[in-house]
């Protein structure tokens, strides 16, 4: 290969959106990989954990918490309802609106899958020491804090605080907060 072929895809390796895009895959992978055997995608289990933590949301809570389409959360809770791990019902203020639940089987998967999702988000942070994982956070929050109104998906900052779950304190930027 010639030497400007070479330094063009060096140009375009080191683009942060391509690289961004890298990291992304690679994390899923490990996720899969830790919890293969379980058979739930990063997905599913950002749905099923939202879930646990406030049960009798609606489907367009949900996708606003995790920064998925509606189409996406629709797509998924379609499949985890089929599964056998959540319920739906009618909404008790809104008919329009379902609610949605963990069924026993549901809550036994997500308990199954705490530690398999421990260990990928060890392996994904194990590339770096104590301090930059916890440098390499901070800059990955300030940076989807900065550009959050900029993706056709925003989360809702009201919303997804964790300081609105009940009995949770809002952890600091050193800490991870994956939901996969």
């Amino acid at each position: 290969m010639a030497a400007s072929q070479s330094n063009s895809l060096e140009e375009l390796y080191r683009r942060p959106g391509f690289m961004i895009r890298r990291v992304h895959q690679i994390a899923v992978a490990l996720f899969l990989e830790e919890t293969g055997e379980l058979g739930v995608t990063n997905r599913q289990y950002g749905i099923l954990f939202v879930l646990k933590h406030r049960p009798g949301i609606d489907q367009i809570s949900v996708a606003n918490l995790l920064g998925l389409d509606r189409s996406t959360t629709g797509m998924v809770l379609k499949k985890l309802e089929q599964d056998g791990l959540v319920v739906r019902s009618v909404g008790a203020h809104d008919r329009r609106r379902h609610s949605l639940r963990l069924t026993r089987a549901g809550e036994k998967l997500l308990s199954e899958l705490a530690e398999p999702a421990r260990k990928a988000k060890t392996r994904v942070l194990s590339a770096f020491t104590p301090r930059e994982q916890a440098l390499f956070l901070g800059l990955l929050e300030k940076f989807t804090r900065a550009f959050n109104g900029s993706t056709r998906v925003p989360l809702d900052p009201d919303r997804s605080s964790e300081k609105a779950l009940p009995g949770r304190r809002r952890p600091n930027a050193a800490r991870a907060r994956s939901v996969g």
